[in-house]
């Protein structure tokens, strides 16, 4: 059981794998295709699986089954209303004679005479039967009777019993063959209302089975699913288009920072190993030109060649630090005193060489000596003044170092007296290849961008005047 788990685990693996792989490269394609392309190939597809859908197997078609939900009951035939024309009220007889109301005039008048029985409404009475019998002969003669039975002249009370019971049976029977006509004509109504009603019902029936077989079976074609296919694709690939397009574009941008940032920093890198390659290869011939000329004033003066020595030791002791440092964070937080440590020895063994030819000044002032400065920039500037400007000079010169803080920047000066910038070569001194001065700009570059800057100008004495510009800050608040 574990076998198989973990083989079907590795399948999964190997199947996502692939999966991620396959939408990554249709995502790269998709991006890499223009929107003009893009719509071109959507149209495309809408039209193949319109095509499809006519090409074997996708036209093949199948039987569906639709099943529809139950059917109501019929609702029951409407029954006529009990108090319509048709249906007689049991309860109310055809003839009835009610008791005069006393006070009203309303009722009628069964007046009995030699001209036979007479039944006409009640006329309305006075207050006297006198009046009524008064107005007797007028009422009957105005209103219309309403059932009036002739009697023969010179008939008696028994004849007119026998005439009123004779008409009496005539109404009644009347009344009930009028009462067998209402019933039978109720009931011929309520059968031709259940008759209609039943009609209706099997013509709803017939209706609905027909359009039961009608939904019942429904016919797919396997195809027809391709066109919501087809838009389905389309949009999902617009969205990926959308998305992985500004996806791919951040992950470029971040390639791009990371790479621009290793390439400062191997810049930085290669600024710093060309400076300490120069110190090296610089170092070894002043040293060597010191060694030799303390060697000589052993000979014819001792004191000065002690002195030599000593300016030589202190030049070493300030050096090595430097030279055992090869991290450019360590060639950056040197402060002003240190490069001004190495400075004034290699000054001192210089004036002891060229003598009475070369006049140094140094004017920085002690708050200054904690600054932080770039390492190795004003010996580098320090020494193109003399081997390019006094020292081919005859007559020598002057060299000034100053340091002062202008517009909230660290300024150093290194100024000379010599044959100035670029007249080196006419006269046949080396001029140099500026090699040095494009490191120092190089590396100002790097460690401070557009805040720091080099200047090189002519000294109004004669000579060159080169200025370096960094933001002052103690080294302390690093």
């Amino acid at each position: 059981m574990t076998d198989a788990t973990t083989a079907w685990a590795q399948r999964w693996q190997s199947f996502k794998a692939a999966s991620v792989r396959g939408f990554h490269a249709y995502a790269n394609w998709l991006v890499g295709i223009s929107w003009k392309r893009f719509v071109v190939l959507a149209v495309l597809l809408m039209t193949a699986s319109g095509v499809l859908q006519n090409i074997p197997p996708f036209s093949w078609t199948y039987t569906r089954t639709v099943s529809l939900p139950a059917e109501p009951p019929p609702p029951a035939a409407p029954e006529p209303p009990v108090g319509s024309p048709a249906t007689p009220s049991a309860a109310k007889p055809a003839v009835r004679a009610d008791k005069p109301t006393a006070g009203k005039g309303s009722g009628v008048e069964i007046v009995i005479d030699d001209r036979g029985v007479h039944i006409s409404p009640r006329a309305k009475v006075g207050a006297s039967a006198a009046s009524a019998a008064a107005e007797l002969p007028s009422t009957a003669a105005s209103a219309a009777p309403l059932v009036e039975i002739k009697l023969p002249p010179g008939a008696t009370s028994e004849a007119v019993r026998q005439a009123v019971e004779e008409a009496r049976q005539d109404i009644a029977q009347e009344v009930a063959e009028a009462r067998a006509d209402a019933e039978s004509a109720r009931e011929d109504a309520r059968q031709a209302g259940l008759e209609v009603a039943r009609e209706a019902r099997r013509a709803a029936a017939d209706l609905r089975r027909a359009a039961r077989r009608s939904a019942d079976l429904h016919e797919v074609s396997l195809g027809e699913f391709l066109p919501s296919l087809a838009m389905l694709w389309i949009v999902a690939s617009l969205i990926i288009k959308i998305s992985y397009r500004k996806q791919i574009q951040a992950e470029a941008q971040a390639a791009q920072a990371v790479e621009t940032a290793e390439a400062e920093s191997l810049r930085r890198q290669v600024v710093e190993a060309r400076m300490a390659t120069m110190q090296a290869q610089v170092e070894p011939h002043f040293l060597f030109n010191t060694l030799a000329s303390i060697d000589h004033l052993i000979e014819v003066d001792p004191r000065r060649a002690s002195q030599m020595q000593k300016n030589l030791i202190a030049l070493l002791r300030a050096s090595m630090p430097t030279m055992r440092e090869t991290g450019s964070e360590g060639m950056r937080s040197r402060d002003l005193g240190r490069e001004l440590a190495v400075i004034r020895p290699y000054l001192a063994i210089l004036k002891v060489r060229m003598e009475e030819r070369l006049a140094t000044e140094i004017d920085v002032p002690e708050g200054l000596l904690s600054a932080e400065f770039p390492a190795m920039m004003v010996q580098t500037l320090v020494e193109n003044a003399i081997k390019h400007g006094l020292e081919p000079k005859p007559e020598g010169g002057k060299l000034l170092v100053k340091a002062e803080v202008v517009h909230g920047k660290l300024s150093v000066t290194v100024a000379d007296t010599g044959l100035g910038f670029g007249r080196a070569a006419s006269s046949g001194a080396t001029a140099g290849t500026g090699v040095g001065l494009a490191n120092i700009r190089e590396r100002l570059q790097l460690l401070y961008g557009p805040k720091a800057s080099l200047t090189i100008t002519e000294n109004p004495g004669g000579g060159t005047r080169v200025t370096l510009a960094v933001p002052y800050k103690p080294l302390q608040a690093t």
